[in-house]
């Protein structure tokens, strides 16, 4: 009897160890998809998770009513008569912006903090009798409020009597250094395409010309952020961190991919200043650089504060709207919000922020999905790591999969009652790359699917806006190509807040 008592012991030992071996290969053995393509590195990451931010076109072209000034401009016009740097990144925050890009030095070479590089700069102004600095002012600001900070540095430069020459190189690179070196952790450096032309150069009133391929050496530079502020993402024209989107109005394509593979005018090499930008919109299908878009839009007509402008902010729902066609279309928004010549954000246009905000928040503050239930077409592995409900996920780390052979699927989406709503949310895990080329969304209506919304790429985040509500028990997700298995998170379904004033 004992014996026996001692064999069923053992069978049911091994029955319960067989099971437990069969769920944990249904838990986690299963291994994820290998990445496709191109792939963001740790800090494109990282910059991808912030999707809006700010930026702040502030200089002497604020006081002389210019959008780029002329490079002759006297060190005493800058003088801002109740500078609040609190004032200014508050009112950004209250926009949900997740950081701020300050214009340190535009093209007319005016450098607002205390270079030790020219005399053209903060330290010969008027404002708090020469011992201010703009750049540690709106950083400050930024750290107390919780924004990270950036940093613009125009390579042109109208007032400098070195551009043109080999030595200018080294002065921009040592203006490069000191704000990466004096002002804490850098999110972003920002160069534009804008390289030489007529300036004053030192006084000689003349007209400068740069072979804007070769001069400023690009590379070399690019090192020199890597080495100081290793974090940084730098955006050009051709990135390398973050590619201009090739327009100035806030928006990428319907079709929009991040990775890109910049040619020259001539489809050579290509330079900030120096590229074929007519792709830039939508990027490179599966390209070889993983070079996501930034769409630069600012509040107002202008990229600097003018007086005439002040009855033309942009209003809450414009800039939803651009949010949508920016963020909402895999790419980063960063909005321009100039101070005003007292050195703050306008009344006007602190209303549209704080309202602009205000929508974002109460649009997403509910996913109508929350509570539904999924089935997919195909689940990776049948493994639970990669279940349908994954689909609803807001971390990146879980996403709903499909087997490597499986480039085309559906999840239907059961939500346990009418909803109504007139937004729809994506997000591939793009630690992986960027798959999917087609997709479709179908609602449950008179007993039959109906066909709502069709797009093509989803990437970091996809945002669909539909002409009118739909209300509907039931909505299906078909995913139509891709090339490789699917992956996708965060979906969720809403209804667009109603802006206020």
């Amino acid at each position: 009897m004992a014996n026996l008592k001692r064999f069923r012991l053992v069978v049911v030992l091994t029955v319960t160890g067989a099971l437990l071996s069969q769920s944990m290969a249904n838990q986690g053995s299963v291994t994820p998809p290998a990445p496709y393509g191109s792939v963001p590195s740790p800090r494109q990451l990282d910059h991808a998770k912030l999707e809006t931010y700010a930026f702040i076109h502030f200089t002497v072209n604020t006081f002389t009513d210019r959008e780029w000034g002329l490079g002759n401009e006297d060190e005493s016009v800058f003088d801002p008569s109740h500078f609040d740097a609190d004032q200014i990144v508050l009112s950004l925050k209250a926009a949900g912006l997740k950081g701020a890009v300050l214009t340190c030095k535009h093209h007319d070479g005016f450098c607002l903090w205390p270079t030790a590089t020219t005399s053209h700069n903060v330290s010969k102004s008027k404002w708090l009798n020469g011992k201010g600095d703009v750049v540690k002012a709106i950083s400050d600001a930024c750290k107390r409020h919780g924004l990270k900070f950036g940093v613009y540095v125009s390579p042109w430069d109208r007032n400098n009597a070195k551009y043109g020459k080999p030595e200018y190189v080294d002065l921009y690179r040592a203006q490069v250094t000191e704000l990466l070196t004096h002002y804490g952790p850098i999110f972003e450096v920002w160069h534009d395409g804008a390289n030489g032309g007529t300036g004053y150069y030192g006084g000689a009133n003349e007209n400068r010309s740069i072979e804007r391929r070769t001069y400023y050496d690009w590379p070399t530079t690019w090192d020199l952020v890597r080495k100081l502020q290793p974090d940084a993402n730098v955006f050009s024209d051709i990135g390398p961190d973050l590619r201009w989107v090739g327009n100035e109005e806030g928006h990428a394509a319907e079709t929009s991919w991040a990775t890109y593979d910049p040619a020259g005018l001539d489809h050579d090499a290509a330079a900030p200043g120096y590229s074929d930008y007519q792709n830039a919109p939508e990027g490179t299908p599966h390209g070889k650089q993983w070079l996501p878009a930034e769409c630069d839009v600012s509040i107002r007509p202008g990229w600097f504060w003018h007086a005439a402008e002040n009855g033309r902010v942009k209003s809450p729902d414009e800039l939803f709207d651009l949010y949508t066609k920016s963020v909402g279309r895999g790419a980063s928004l960063i909005l321009n919000v100039p101070p005003n010549r007292e050195g703050r954000v306008d009344d006007a246009d602190v209303k549209s922020l704080a309202g602009f905000g205000e929508v974002l928040r109460q649009t997403f503050r509910h996913n109508l999905a929350d509570h539904a239930h999924l089935t997919a077409s195909n689940v990776r592995g049948n493994a639970h790591a990669f279940e349908a409900r994954a689909l609803l996920s807001t971390d990146p780390k879980r996403y709903w999969a499909t087997d490597d052979a499986v480039t085309s699927g559906s999840v239907e989406i059961d939500l346990g009652g009418d909803k109504s709503f007139d937004l729809i949310r994506l997000r591939e895990p793009i630690k992986y790359g960027q798959r999917i080329e087609a997709f479709a969304m179908d609602a449950w209506k008179d007993g039959a699917w109906k066909e709502i919304a069709t797009a093509t790429t989803i990437g970091n985040c996809r945002i669909l806006k539909l002409k009118e509500a739909v209300r509907t028990s039931k909505v299906r997700l078909r995913v139509e190509k891709s090339p490789a298995a699917i992956l996708l998170y965060g979906f969720g379904l809403y209804q667009q807040a109603k802006s206020v004033g």
